[in-house]
């Protein structure tokens, strides 16, 4: 019985190590984040991301949809500008257990040559999203999210579903210096 516990607690944690999503952010420091209350989104820096306009738009509506959430509003004469880049690479993941069955943790009949040796390789799609947010008046960068995990290609609403939990873990993080509550 502890054994089936151990094996579920080991399964629970891979699943859930899989979905989740590494976030870094990155801000000028001598940047007061009040002052910012309207944004748009920067075409020329969006335009040069190496992604399909289909999931430019995903990424887009989403930033609106937080960023609308936090309180900002949406304007033709913004504060803040709001741009986007993408990578993506593919990751080869190999693990091997000696877990077997048989008679305790020192012999097992169906083992060969005393060892079983299994070995799972995964392969999947690592994407980073990144989201600056860009000083409209003074032309800088003044505030970096980069989200990074694994993408979910299977069909369209599972990548829209992956695309919104990316923009959601990364725009949570912002203004700097707010407290999660």
């Amino acid at each position: 019985m502890k054994l089936l516990k151990l094996f579920i607690l080991i399964f629970a944690v891979v699943l859930s190590s899989c979905s989740s999503i590494k976030v870094a952010t990155d801000y000028d420091s001598k940047v007061n984040f009040s002052k910012y209350k309207t944004f748009a989104f920067y075409k020329t820096g969006i335009d040069k991301a190496e992604i399909s306009d289909l999931d430019k738009k995903r990424i887009l509506r989403a930033i609106e949809s937080e960023l609308l959430a936090l309180g900002f509003t949406k304007s033709e004469n913004p504060d803040m500008l709001v741009s986007i880049f993408t990578k993506s690479r593919e990751k080869v993941n190999v693990s091997q257990n000696n877990f077997g069955y048989g008679f305790g943790w020192g012999w097992n009949p169906w083992m060969w040559n005393g060892m079983n040796n299994n070995v799972n390789v995964s392969q999947y799609t690592e994407g980073t999203l990144f989201i600056d947010f860009i000083d409209k008046d003074r032309k800088e960068l003044v505030w970096q999210g980069v989200g990074t995990g694994a993408l979910k290609m299977s069909n369209r609403e599972k990548k829209e579903a992956r695309i919104k939990e990316f923009v959601k873990e990364i725009v949570s993080k912002f203004p700097p210096g707010k407290e999660k509550k």
